[in-house]
């Protein structure tokens, strides 16, 4: 079974083209035109062992948040597309990382139903070309996108760097867990369908 999807969103606002297959090495080609958030990308895709491309242009003379937001959008609606009917998946997952001072943790449930809980409580207004605002709301999106829910937490540290950094890997680590099939082939919920 190939786990393995592409998706993608072309508004008058951005372009983004994302591959991803869920049972990859961590394979990492992102380029979205912002150097930070390829930075976070690419350590999520390392520690999920994804492999994922994603591609973007977009109105960055505008703005961060269109090109953020489209490529969280785009990232989600992969994975959720290669999970597929979701069989045979562990579907819960949590994680703990640790970065130097900070730590996060990531709760995940491939539930089919969106929501996001993100508390990273960041305290700069940028962390290199990205506006701090953006970081949780890209992992807002993508849990949106991605019908699953999230919860993200940083539950101490210092340097915002490592708070996102963190938040993260995570998120990777938990997805990691939750997307990996556990040798059944149900769909494990008692709904019959997620």
């Amino acid at each position: 079974m190939d786990r393995v999807a592409t998706v993608s969103r072309s508004t008058r606002e951005t372009a983004v083209t994302v591959t991803v297959n869920l049972d990859g090495t961590g394979k990492s080609d992102v380029a979205t035109g912002l150097r930070f958030l390829d930075h976070l990308l690419d350590s999520l895709t390392r520690h999920s062992r994804m492999d994922v491309a994603l591609h973007a242009e977009g109105d960055l003379d505008v703005d961060d948040h269109h090109t953020a937001e489209d490529c969280a959008l785009a990232l989600g609606a992969a994975v959720d597309e290669a999970l597929g009917e979701k069989r045979g998946i562990r579907r819960f997952a949590d994680a703990h990382v640790p970065l130097d001072e900070a730590v996060a943790r990531a709760v995940i449930d491939l539930s089919g139903r969106p929501f996001a809980h993100v508390d990273l409580d960041l305290r700069r207004e940028r962390i290199g070309d990205t506006a701090a605002e953006m970081i949780p709301h890209v992992l807002s999106s993508f849990a949106m996108a991605g019908h699953l829910t999230l919860h993200v937490d940083v539950l101490r540290g210092i340097n915002d760097h490592h708070r996102a950094e963190a938040a993260f890997k995570a998120v990777a680590v938990a997805l990691r867990q939750a997307v990996a099939l556990d040798g059944h082939d149900e769909i494990p919920s008692t709904k019959g369908n997620l």
